[in-house]
């Protein structure tokens, strides 16, 4: 099995000063889980090579085993390295996609020309679609075949107004995840704030939060054996 993870390539937090990328627990819990499951990896992001990574995610609170894992796997690092530029990366070619979160996604791949086709490729093929935290937010401007948003009537989830106003980024974020979703018609649901909550309708697979990464990995092996 051959598992492409589509990574952010931004890296500023609105005007802020600050930085902000991909989330790494959401990134290496997966990669791990797909990685013990015998599947093949394929990284990729919209400018290719190294992608940043959220300077918020190296603080000792949020390490988990599989960042510990990660920080010392030299392949690893070397492979996420050098993602592949998305505009290269071809849906018939993998039997899923997982988009991790961080603040990231929400200004470049939402916006992506080649992003949006490749979920909207993915979900047509009836292949799992698994986006976790902030990256549901990639679905904002994905169609399904009738042109109606990919996410109207379906059960979906995503990181929280709630949890947006707690890390306070409300006012920062270009738009909030949860009320994209219900603006596009979703059936959007959430668990705590904080808590593990997974969404599954078909093959969208969407998670909540960090703690959701590992249930979005698992769901996705699960339809694909």
């Amino acid at each position: 099995m051959k598992i492409l993870m589509v990574l952010t390539s931004h890296d500023k937090l609105g005007d802020t000063g600050l930085k902000t990328g991909f989330w790494l627990e959401e990134f290496a819990s997966p990669f791990y889980r797909f990685k013990d499951s015998g599947f093949t990896i394929t990284l990729a992001s919209p400018a290719g090579g190294q992608p940043p990574l959220d300077p918020s995610s190296e603080q000792p609170g949020f390490q988990t085993a599989a960042t510990d894992r990660f920080n010392q796997d030299e392949q690893a690092k070397q492979q996420l390295a050098t993602t592949k530029v998305l505009a290269e990366i071809n849906q018939a070619d993998y039997d899923a996609v997982f988009y991790p979160g961080g603040h990231g996604p929400l200004w470049d791949l939402t916006n992506d020309a080649h992003s949006i086709a490749l979920i909207e490729a993915f979900y047509q093929a009836k292949k799992p679609v698994g986006l976790v935290c902030h990256a549901p937010g990639a679905l904002k401007n994905v169609k399904a075949a009738d042109g109606s948003p990919l996410v109207a009537g379906k059960q979906v989830t995503g990181f929280t107004n709630g949890e947006e106003a707690a890390v306070q980024l409300t006012e920062i974020v270009p738009f909030l995840v949860e009320d994209m979703m219900l603006a596009n018609g979703a059936l959007y649901n959430k668990g705590d704030d904080w808590a593990s909550h997974l969404a599954v309708d078909g093959n969208l697979i969407t998670g909540q939060n960090p703690a959701s990464s590992e249930a979005v990995a698992d769901e996705i092996i699960k339809q694909l054996k």
